[in-house]
């Protein structure tokens, strides 16, 4: 009975930190609101840019994954390359340390004597109220990211005081699994990929790394281990994600193992003599920290120098990963566009909004290209000498409407879905915005069904057309092109829309429609 009470106490109090951790996310993310997708639109070339990207976005964020499938995104629209989403995940993986950082400064100094607990998170929730009860939108998310943080701390000190001293079997244990040298090692890495597979978040196993150091339950090198597999356990979560995607964010995701395994094995190799580094620069720095202790400071350490060191030393063998990656996922022969499928959005949703919206973004942007892929078949219908050339170019416009039709139901009720969430009042413009598109993507894609039907009746009826009327015809299909290149265009960013083109093409298909009506009348 004792047991199952530690148990559910533990459970309660990281049922509390996760809560905290979701609700500090959500509100720096809609404090941040459409910034987030302009840091990664603004990458360059350089691997620098993106790591610096990847590591600002996760640290707003504090999910890696939610980063990497925004990646994913971009890289599918063509807004970055392979090479440049590579990048933006190392520097996803430097942006999980800011966890570590923020429990060992702030959750692990208080926890000395049991009035010190609650009096931290207390001052920090009071702060929130300067912001909570404000009548600006961005001011109370700033209040919900400060309230996340209290909970935050407070659910680590409910977790460490639910730790129950450590028995003298299990510490004899722990020893006797720890004293077999890189077989020890090795051991523990697996471990902690296992338990941060279980946990499903990084940043609560980096939390519990943390605690069962503090309360002397690991040594320093078995915490160096589990943090080490924690790495390697959470990039399973981007692998399923990619089993969704197309081949960029498979590989995407690749580049994330990779990237994690030949951290681990570089850092497996001289792991004592980094052990023994690591300590020594957390004894020098204990004198300056001394609110914190030497042991959870030597862990986030660590954790920070495994994630830095790796992206700074495979940061110059980016071009190699790019053809590891594509050698793992190569290139399908083409599945054949007239097959339905969703390219970027996920069976479930993210845990932040703005990531939803922009994978919905990535899906309306793939929807309209259907739609001009599917208008570009029109003029063959004129063309067509056969009956059977005639009759193929009209089942791959009828198959081309039946996807309109499926695109923009799913991509509508991932939307609704998203909308009914907790969302910033931009996000809910843009889901608005986003319903109106859809429906005139898919209303575009009826349309041009309904002329390929006209055309095939005209056929039927062996009605055609003379010269000089084919010649008005393909005179105004070109127009259309144009108009609808220009919607396609404006698709890739909704902040800086060319609506000078778009009157322009409009103007000028009116500017021929009335031109021609005036001639029949006369």
């Amino acid at each position: 009975m004792e047991i199952f009470l530690v148990c559910l106490k533990l459970a309660g109090a990281l049922a509390v930190f996760l809560f905290a951790m979701k609700l500090m996310s959500e509100g720096l993310q809609k404090y941040a609101g459409s910034k987030l997708r302009h840091i990664l639109t603004k990458i360059t070339g350089k691997p620098l840019s993106g790591i610096l990207a990847g590591t600002g976005v996760t640290a707003i964020i504090q999910s890696s994954t939610a980063t990497t499938v925004m990646t994913v995104g971009f890289a599918g629209a063509g807004l970055l390359t392979l090479s440049g989403a590579i990048a933006v995940v190392m520097g996803a993986n430097i942006g999980t340390t800011v966890t570590a950082w923020i429990i060992t400064l702030f959750g692990l100094g208080g926890g000395e004597t049991a009035d010190k607990v609650p009096l931290m998170p207390m001052i920090i929730a009071a702060i929130s109220l300067f912001f909570i009860f404000s009548k600006k939108n961005k001011m109370q998310y700033l209040g919900q990211t400060i309230v996340g943080l209290a909970l935050l701390i407070l659910g680590l000190g409910l977790m460490g005081d639910s730790v129950p001293p450590l028995d003298e079997d299990v510490a004899q244990s722990i020893s006797t699994l720890g004293g077999y040298g890189y077989w020890s090692v090795l051991l523990f890495v697996v471990i902690g990929a296992i338990l941060c597979i279980i946990l499903q978040t990084s940043s609560a196993m980096t939390a519990v790394i943390l605690l069962m150091a503090s309360q002397g339950w690991i040594t320093f090198p078995v915490a160096m281990a589990l943090v080490i597999g924690q790495n390697l356990g959470t990039t399973l979560t981007a692998q399923v994600v990619a089993m969704t995607t197309g081949t960029t964010g498979k590989r995407t995701a690749r580049a994330h193992l990779v990237f994690n395994v030949v951290g681990a094995v570089l850092f497996i190799l001289p792991f004592y003599p980094i052990c023994n580094a690591v300590m020594f620069l957390a004894e020098a720095l204990d004198p300056m920290l001394p609110h914190i202790p030497l042991i959870p400071l030597a862990i986030t350490i660590f954790h920070t120098l495994f994630n830095v060191v790796t992206t700074i030393i495979l940061a110059f063998f980016i071009p190699q990963i790019v053809k590891i990656v594509t050698w793992m996922v190569p290139d399908k022969k083409e599945e054949g566009e007239e097959e339905f499928r969703l390219t970027y959005l996920t069976p479930n949703l993210l845990s932040t909004a703005e990531l939803n919206i922009q994978s919905a973004k990535s899906e309306i942007e793939e929807f309209s290209k259907r739609v001009l892929r599917m208008y570009t078949f029109l003029p063959g219908l004129r063309t067509a000498k056969k009956d059977e050339e005639f009759d193929a170019i009209m089942s791959r416009i009828a198959k081309y409407e039946g996807i309109t039709d499926r695109m923009e139901m799913e991509i509508s009720k991932f939307l609704t879905k998203v909308g009914s969430g907790d969302i910033s009042e931009h996000g809910s413009e843009r889901i608005s915005t986003m319903l109106r598109i859809i429906d005139n993507l898919e209303s575009i894609g009826d349309t041009i069904y309904q002329i390929a039907m006209t055309r095939q009746s005209k056929r039927e009826d062996a009605v055609h057309f003379d010269a000089g009327l084919n010649a008005n015809l393909e005179e105004m299909r070109s127009l259309v092109q144009k108009a609808l290149d220009v919607m396609d265009s404006n698709l890739h960013d909704y902040d800086h829309v060319d609506l000078d083109a778009a009157y322009a093409a409009e103007h000028a298909i009116n500017h021929r429609r009335f031109k021609k009506t005036q001639r029949g009348l006369k």
